[in-house]
């Protein structure tokens, strides 16, 4: 399959973008090519800008949790228009102070963001925060603290928002034992407290709520695996709850998990899916990674996802994000543009199989592209926490666009020209190092199938 890979000035295919009012799911004739890379307007060293990304209703939200605006990484996020690029707000809270890391999380929904600084200290030393914000004017509306906040809690480690309803985790509280963790719900328009999350099972050092995600009334939340002194480690497991009753409907599991994985650092929901990464699955040797899918409803696995061109320490699974039926997947150390460049990948969320890997046009060593990812109707929006164009470490944000790879020759019509230009090039068509009947098969399912 062909990659994503643009070097030096960067070439493009004529763009089918899919619109923002819902068109067909994806497929294998899928491509995806870089439309544009977003930095801030004041990039500075060591910002972190796109450490965390979200994307809503064509609006891009970005977390830079090492701003200094207001004291040493007291964190900053920034809001772009995903068609144009262009910077629209960049967000501060009203009472931030260094080493807040406002930013470290975020989550963009109907017009407001909402953002995580898991080092607060209104309730304690590091008790933890969250904020909201109008998208358009960058306004703060809300601050976020949980009714019964402590020290340590590191409320705002994680956040999602749907439906009105926004999901902070806050990773340190005790309800379960040290560090057992806990998840909150909150009312967009009113800031009240809702309900608070905890799973049916748990126990101390479980971080129940390193990740979190939101969808159709369901809120899913990330466990890490946990010991227990006489029964020895339980794995790590991702918890669905019915938003507007806080009762726990199901928990999921890897059916050929170790308690190493990391099984559910980073979660995602959309349509009666959840998607989950294990980004320290040993697989290439340590820590190469994986992901899973699940149904929802019924907790069955629906499928395995391992890259075919994996490597060790690729940290693939470090981010997940799904939409339409495919799943996009950070690996942050990847190899293919330098040591721990970063890559990302597009798969069919039931099926499995690889639709496109995505590898920034300047990547370079130590960028870490894939740290953070989300996608929105064919649009890919992926976070390189390490890339220095505004200074070591000050980070940029790439989004990709999807462009449908049976237009082989480009010219954004699906022809004779188009079979006579792929049987010219005899490509490696689906990705598996030879060309062969295989890919002639592939090539033609992609053409009968259409663009989107």
């Amino acid at each position: 399959m062909r990659q994503t890979r643009l070097n030096g000035t960067q070439s493009r295919l004529p763009a089918v973008v899919i619109g923002l009012a819902g068109c067909a799911a994806f497929s294998l004739g899928d491509h995806f090519n870089e439309e544009m890379k977003l930095a801030p307007n004041d990039g500075v060293v060591d910002q972190a800008f796109g450490h965390a990304v979200s994307i809503d209703g064509g609006i891009i939200a970005v977390g830079a949790k090492g701003d200094d605006d207001l004291g040493a990484q007291s964190g900053s996020a920034y809001v772009f228009n995903a068609a144009t690029g262009i910077q629209i707000a960049k967000l501060v809270p009203d009472d931030g102070a260094a080493g807040d890391e406002f930013g470290c999380s975020i989550a963009i929904s109907g017009g407001v963001v909402a953002v995580g600084a898991r080092f607060d200290d209104d309730h304690g030393e590091n008790s933890g925060a969250a904020y909201l914000f109008d998208a358009a004017t960058g306004a703060q509306l809300a601050k976020l603290l949980p009714d019964d906040g402590q020290a340590g809690d590191e409320f705002g480690y994680s956040i999602a928002m749907s439906g009105g309803i926004v999901a902070v985790g806050a990773i340190r509280t005790d309800d379960l034992g040290d560090s057992s963790g806990s998840v909150y719900l909150f009312d967009v328009s009113t800031g009240a407290q809702l309900q608070k999350l905890l799973p049916n099972e748990g126990a101390a050092n479980q971080s129940f709520g390193v990740s979190v995600a939101m969808d159709d009334g369901v809120v899913a939340v990330g466990s890490r695996s946990y010991f227990v002194l006489g029964e020895g480690f339980t794995l790590g497991a991702v918890y669905l709850f019915d938003v507007s009753t806080g009762d726990q409907i199901n928990r999921l599991s890897a059916g050929n998990g170790t308690w190493t994985d990391f099984f559910g650092d980073a979660i995602d929901i959309d349509n009666g899916l959840v998607a989950v990464g294990a980004w320290a699955r040993s697989i290439f040797f340590d820590h190469s990674g994986a992901a899973y899918v699940f149904d929802a409803s019924t907790g069955d696995q629906v499928s395995y996802i391992v890259p075919s061109d994996g490597h060790d320490r690729d940290h693939f699974g470090i981010s997940v994000a799904i939409d339409d039926g495919v799943v996009a997947i950070g690996s942050h150390q990847d190899g293919d543009n330098g040591f721990n460049a970063g890559s990302a990948y597009l798969y069919d969320a039931v099926s499995g199989s690889r639709i496109d890997k995505l590898l920034a046009h300047d990547g370079s060593a130590f960028d870490y592209f894939g740290e953070s990812i989300a996608i929105e109707h064919g649009r890919v929006v992926v976070g390189a926490v390490g890339d220095e164009d505004n200074g070591s470490n000050s980070g940029s944000v790439y989004v990709f666009d999807s462009v449908c790879r049976a237009d082989f020759n480009g010219d954004g019509v699906l022809d004779f020209f188009d079979v006579s230009s792929f049987l010219n090039a005899s490509p490696d068509f689906n990705g598996d190092g030879v060309f062969d009947f295989f890919d002639v098969a592939g090539f033609l399912n992609a053409f009968s199938a259409g663009c989107p």
